[in-house]
């Protein structure tokens, strides 16, 4: 039964996202929020901040679950856990909408277009995310005990949700936003990171913890949802709101379920995405240059980017790259499977 709820939770974030999509693109819109689509030709100017319908999902997919254990299941839900880990994924959302807007309001040129904008500075986007793992900080979420290669078990106590929980917080949500760009790229990856979380979760008896579950379920349907109007060409364009958003949901189902050691293994391709970026000092841009037969050229002799590194390997449309970088994260995801579960 309980099984049957998280499939139905799942299916309304879905739904919800479907219902307010055209409402808050229209807002969106209306208030000026809107981005330039970068790979296109003629540099449209279209709505970001996807994020913002996202949250919408995710908290319809939540709350039917909280309501369904509480009436129906009476089953031994950490609703603390629930609540705080929702708490984060708002409060990051928020601060990436906050981006967004100060991005949408950045000059424009002499062309009547700002190719790159800047939005907030690097150190602020850095601060203002960390209140975020406020919440999962308060409620102690997570075990202190980790088991640590060639060490064995270690308990760091206080040190995990002191240090740990915002330093994983800071550096998941940055990640995030890093490899991020091109049309379906971000939903798509996150999707597929999130649905690989709740099933892990699920078959490794963690649903007598079910708080991690239904958060990553309910992300996953809702990134699944906007994908629709996030593809090639896309409707609307995620924004910081959408990108910090998964890193948020990210960290907080791997804290909550204990998969530290999975969620690695899923996050491989954004780690290897910052330490590239960290090669040009994080001011190289992930975007190639769009070609006259619409493929994408790397834009640097150097490899600052995942993107780049298929557009070496031959000349890609943008929603090849995409498609791409998204089957890449469902082998990984598999992978991470077959190592934990499979071996």
């Amino acid at each position: 039964m309980e099984v049957l709820i998280f499939i139905t939770s799942f299916l309304l974030s879905i739904l919800a996202v479907s219902i307010f999509m055209n409402t808050v693109r229209k807002f969106l819109s209306y208030a000026g929020i809107l981005g330039v689509d970068q790979q296109k030709s003629n540099k449209p100017r279209i709505p970001t901040s996807a994020g913002m319908v996202v949250i919408i999902g995710i908290l319809t997919g939540i709350f039917f679950y909280i309501g369904m254990s509480t009436f129906i299941l009476n089953t031994p839900v950490n609703f603390s856990y629930i609540f705080a880990g929702s708490f984060s994924i708002l409060i990051i959302t928020l601060v990436g909408f906050l981006d967004d807007i100060a991005m949408s309001k950045t000059p424009e040129n002499n062309k009547g277009i700002k190719e790159y904008r800047t939005g907030l500075r690097q150190w602020k986007k850095a601060l203002f995310v960390l209140p975020a793992a406020i919440p999962l900080m308060v409620v102690k979420a997570g075990t202190t005990s980790m088991s640590i290669p060639f060490i064995g078990m270690v308990n760091f106590g206080i040190i995990y949700p002191l240090i740990f929980i915002p330093i994983a917080v800071l550096c998941v949500a940055n990640a995030t936003n890093m490899l991020a760009g091109m049309n379906g790229l971000e939903a798509g990856m996150g999707a597929v990171a999130m649905l690989s979380l709740g099933l892990y979760a699920m078959l490794s008896n963690l649903v007598n913890s079910p708080e991690a579950i239904i958060i990553s379920f309910s992300a996953g349907g809702a990134l699944l949802a906007v994908l629709y109007w996030n593809k090639y060409p896309a409707k609307i364009l995620p924004g910081d709101s959408l990108t910090y958003l998964i890193g948020a949901v990210i960290v907080t189902t791997v804290v909550l379920g204990n998969m530290e050691k999975f969620g690695i293994i899923i996050f491989t391709p954004w780690i290897i995405e910052a330490f590239l970026k960290l090669r040009s000092k994080f001011q190289a841009r992930s975007l190639g240059d769009l070609q006259p037969d619409g493929t994408l050229k790397a834009p640097y002799k150097k490899i600052y980017s995942l993107t780049h590194v298929i557009m070496k390997i031959k000349p890609f449309k943008e929603w090849q790259i995409t498609s791409i970088l998204i089957s890449i994260e469902v082998i990984i995801s598999l992978t991470a499977f077959w190592l934990l579960l499979g071996a």
